[in-house]
């Protein structure tokens, strides 16, 4: 049943109340936020979705400094993070 299910999220767009994602393939989602989203949520975001801390943003948008994960998202704009 989980296969199944991996496999419809993994063709059409998941979304909540302020997010979208798409799942894209080679360990990478890619997902729009809206304003007020900062990067703590993207960082735990990404973490649960690929299943691993060991990750990076593709466009360096969040980073992890000392206190947690930081950096200045834009509402709208498409962020990719991707398991190493």
């Amino acid at each position: 049943m989980f296969t199944i299910l991996l496999a419809f999220l993994s063709v059409f767009a998941i979304s909540d109340a302020t997010n979208t994602t798409r799942i894209v393939p080679n360990s990478c989602v890619s997902f729009t936020v809206t304003s007020g989203t900062g990067c703590a949520w993207m960082c735990n975001y990404c973490a649960n979705q690929l299943g691993t801390n060991n990750y990076y943003f593709t466009d360096d948008v969040c980073t992890y400094q000392t206190g947690g994960c930081v950096g200045n998202p834009l509402s709208g704009k498409l962020y990719t993070c991707c398991s190493v």
